[in-house]
């Protein structure tokens, strides 16, 4: 994956972003690796249902939950916490994204992500489950601290691979509040959020691949300057001032995956916010409901960091806006797949059903 980060080699800032990148995945993966041994050293074993044996004390050789097998719980999770971007381990983040070429981005931003989740939901839950009054708090804090934090950091940038990490790290705190409710509902919003998820923001960076690949090129050109004008970047988000006078239909594409991001109705973004939301209230507790009503008022707030760009596309005036042009077929192909789905999820009540049944844990 470093390789592909550092795949533009024209830019320096590609070789900075997969220096970053590798040396933060070996950092996180050997963080993990230390909270395994931690956790073999306490039990023993590293099957799932051994070690929730020995957590809780029906192993006669182990004594239940030690400060190592809290260290251990504590370290393991930091590593995955690294994979999702939660914070405080989000730094390596926007410098990555805004480095890597624009497709490698699209596919960090969803594929570490919904395999972490899914990997940190079904290990807290078979291993590490007699230690949830341990781990839930612990989720609290980085679920509010990620969310809040991405939020106030998005709205202050001006470049939107930079913009869409911040967003991407909101988002992983939405998809850990199903880990909180630790049940079949939360397994399957957890999910329907990732499909959800994967959809729309895919969408959003096939529109920007489009832009930065086509919104600048003739045969002069070479492929670095193709993504240049006035020596600014098309990803920058001024580039996109007045896209729908020539651009309308990638600029309305554009408008629909980011409405899905922000939870807006009745795209497929409102009823996956409102499955987290739901699975992490069932948990019941006073926290849970805290943590959710913070969620809640963050998400008012990622409205208005998601509509600058809806601004920017719309209203703001520009004079000189980007040239039209055509997309390839096989772009073409990903956003009627990606609009589809953004559509049809949230339409289809069928899907959640379905993933609904097909988690029992």
């Amino acid at each position: 994956m470093a390789c592909l980060v550092a795949f533009d080699k024209y830019k320096k800032k590609s070789a900075e972003a997969a220096a970053k990148y590798i040396l933060v995945a070996t950092f996180s993966s050997g963080v993990m690796l230390y909270g395994i041994s931690f956790v073999y050293a306490a039990t023993g074993t590293l099957y799932f249902d051994d070690v929730a044996k020995a957590i809780m004390g029906s192993n006669p050789l182990y004594e239940g939950v030690t400060p190592l097998t809290i260290l251990g719980l504590v370290f393991f999770f930091s590593g995955l916490a690294f994979k999702l971007s939660l914070v405080p381990f989000h730094f390596w983040t926007a410098d990555t994204y805004e480095g890597a070429p624009t497709p490698v981005t699209g596919y960090l931003s969803v594929c570490s992500k919904g395999a972490a989740a899914f990997a940190a939901l079904v290990i807290l839950m078979k291993a590490f489950g007699p230690m949830m009054e341990y781990w839930e708090y612990m989720l609290y804090v980085v679920i509010v601290l990620s969310i809040t934090i991405a939020n106030l950091f998005a709205i202050r940038q001006s470049e939107l691979k930079r913009f869409m990490a911040f967003s991407s790290i909101s988002q992983a705190g939405y998809i850990m509040l199903a880990v909180i409710g630790g049940s079949q509902t939360g397994m399957a919003s957890l999910m329907y959020y990732i499909l959800v998820y994967v959809v729309a923001n895919m969408a959003v960076f096939t529109v920007i691949s489009a832009v930065e690949n086509n919104g600048h090129c003739n045969a002069t050109l070479s492929p670095r300057e193709c993504s240049m004008v006035n020596g600014q970047s098309l990803t920058k988000m001024s580039a996109y001032d007045g896209l729908y006078q020539t651009n309308p239909k990638l600029a309305f594409l554009m408008t629909l995956a980011l409405f899905s991001l922000a939870g807006i109705p009745p795209f497929a973004g409102m009823f996956s916010k409102f499955f987290v939301f739901m699975a992490a209230a069932e948990q019941g507790s006073f926290w849970a409901y805290f943590v959710v009503f913070v969620a809640l008022v963050n998400t008012v707030v990622s409205l208005y960091y998601y509509l600058l760009i809806v601004k920017a596309m719309y209203i703001k005036p520009n004079d000189n806006p980007l040239p039209t042009f055509k997309t390839d077929g096989y772009t073409r192909a990903a956003l009627a797949i990606c609009t589809a789905g953004i559509a049809l999820f949230g339409l289809c009540s069928c899907i959640y059903e379905w993933l609904f049944a097909s988690s029992a844990m």
